[in-house]
């Protein structure tokens, strides 16, 4: 993918490895018109940077027309400075605050290569697997600005630590409407409850009056690729929120009031509409006490071998399972089928990226597990049309009868980052063009002539260019203020080329 492997591997270290990454973000986004600098010469197509040099572009296979040819060696400082001088002075705070994350992520890189020898002898597990592959799209996805080395090793997944949960006990009348503490494991009662805390949050924690920090009981975890939901057993995830930020300065790893309850109506919706080979985790049981850093969730897994779709593209984990030729396929079609008919059926959309969604493998056959339902957008109209109730979500940016907004979704995590990203990693990349459009275009005929098909099929299979989301602009460089971004997780304005189309 763009010539720097899935896995964060690039020749000659991880310094021009993720300045090739970041100046891609950067050209992929247009951040202060640096694709104008782009031009072509005797020696093929490049850039000039802020210190003069010329860098060599090669075609981008996908989601951005070019990328930094896989010969150039960056230094970091070299791109950082074209970023600074191609800002707007409007986007300092935001500048100064992407240094800060490019450099969290070069040193999580170079702490990961230190000790990834040592993870893999302890035989980690498939979510310690999934968190040693980068983000298809953001560059520094390593980040976690704030945390030292020392706790990066002790609570990030690359690392498959085993650590201890606090406790806090919170009085039961300050629990949000919804909340459904005593059917946690732990079993709550009285007028407090028990709500665990995450040893990175305890300082957060121990601000909050009323809330009493308790030193036992403790219990054993260990993190799963998305750093703040935890293992408490191979059926049991509990996320709690964390004082951090990933996948941009806006992206903050705190609970706000409202978003596991909408999870929770969010998942029963899908519950209603799921085809055969779809399985919904359990994230009914949850609860909330008013503040950010006060909240929790209980995700019940069912049974059969779980493997993160993410790490799908982790070294050796598809020869484990099969090999790229049987599971990758197979993935393809439960995904692309259901999402097809929750669109053009019921006007949903799903933010099920390569995180949220797992492969479960039995023996009556593979399965798709979809968990953190909280940011799907659903048509009220669509649904209703259909016999089927509308949710009444916490968070009206949920509920949207823009068929383009929903077709937004569709192509930016369910085509490019749960599909594409996925088999372009597993397979040559002719090979993996025509396995997508092949199986898109057998789910979308299923459907003819209908409109919203149509629209579908014109935003995809049909289309010039495939939308892109903007999101280190949203994510970090730009203020909402600026960006105008209502959600910086859904916020577009960039392209590629459709790789979905026959050269």
């Amino acid at each position: 993918m763009s010539g720097r492997d899935a896995a964060g591997g690039r020749r000659g270290g991880r310094e021009p490895y993720l300045a090739a990454r970041v100046l891609d973000a950067l050209l992929r986004e247009d951040y202060g018109g640096l694709s104008s600098r782009i031009s072509r010469t005797r020696d093929g197509v490049g850039l000039v940077l802020a210190d003069g040099r010329w860098v060599r572009l090669a075609p981008g296979v996908l989601f951005q027309d070019f990328v930094v040819a896989e010969d150039e060696r960056l230094g970091l400082e070299q791109v950082l400075e074209t970023l600074a001088e191609i800002a707007d002075p409007a986007d300092a705070e935001g500048v100064a605050a992407f240094f800060e994350e490019c450099l969290a992520a070069l040193a999580a890189m170079e702490l990961h290569d230190a000790h990834a020898a040592e993870v893999l002898a302890r035989g980690p597990s498939y979510e310690a697997l999934a968190a040693f592959v980068d983000h298809p799209v953001y560059p520094t996805s390593r980040a976690r600005v704030g945390l030292s080395e020392a706790e990066l090793l002790a609570y990030a997944p690359e690392f498959a630590p085993t650590f201890e949960l606090r406790w806090a006990a919170v009085p039961r009348r300050a629990l949000a409407p919804g909340s459904t503490p005593d059917a946690a494991p732990w079993q709550a009662g009285g007028d407090e409850v028990l709500f665990p805390v995450h040893p990175l949050t305890v300082d957060e924690v121990r601000k909050i009056d009323g809330v009493r920090l308790l030193d036992e009981p403790r219990v054993s975890v260990r993190p799963t690729l998305s750093m703040r939901t935890v293992e408490l057993d191979p059926r049991t995830h509990l996320k709690l929120p964390l004082p951090i930020s990933t996948l941009g300065l806006r992206n903050r790893r705190s609970i706000k009031p409202g978003t596991l309850g909408d999870g929770a109506r969010a998942e029963l919706l899908l519950r209603e509409l799921a085809d055969p080979g779809v399985l919904l985790a359990d994230e009914q049981v949850h609860a909330h006490a008013g503040h950010e850093y006060l909240a929790w969730m209980v995700r019940r897994l069912p049974e059969g071998r779980i493997v993160p779709v993410a790490a799908l593209a982790a070294p050796g984990v598809l020869g484990e399972l099969g090999g790229p030729g049987d599971v990758v396929p197979a993935y393809l079609r439960l995904l692309l089928r259901w999402n097809v008919r929750l669109f053009v059926r019921y006007g949903v959309a799903l933010e099920a990226h390569q995180q949220n969604l797992a492969l479960v493998f039995r023996d009556d056959g593979l399965r798709l597990l979809v968990k953190d339902n909280d940011g799907l957008l659903a048509s009220p109209s669509r649904l209703a049309a259909a016999g089927v109730a509308v949710p009444e979500f916490a968070d009206a940016r949920m509920l949207n009868d823009d068929p383009h907004a929903l077709a937004d979704v569709f192509v930016t995590i369910t085509l490019h980052l749960a599909a594409a990203a996925v088999a372009f990693a597993a397979m040559p990349h002719e090979r993996a063009a025509a396995l997508l459009r092949d199986t898109l275009a057998e789910a979308l005929d299923e459907y003819g002539d209908d409109p919203m098909a149509r629209i579908l099929r014109a935003r995809t299979l049909d289309a010039a260019r495939l939308t892109g989301k903007s999101m280190i602009t949203a994510g970090t460089l730009v203020a909402k203020e600026r960006s105008g971004a209502r959600d910086v997780n859904k916020f577009y304005g960039t392209s590629g080329p459709n790789y979905l189309r026959r050269a």
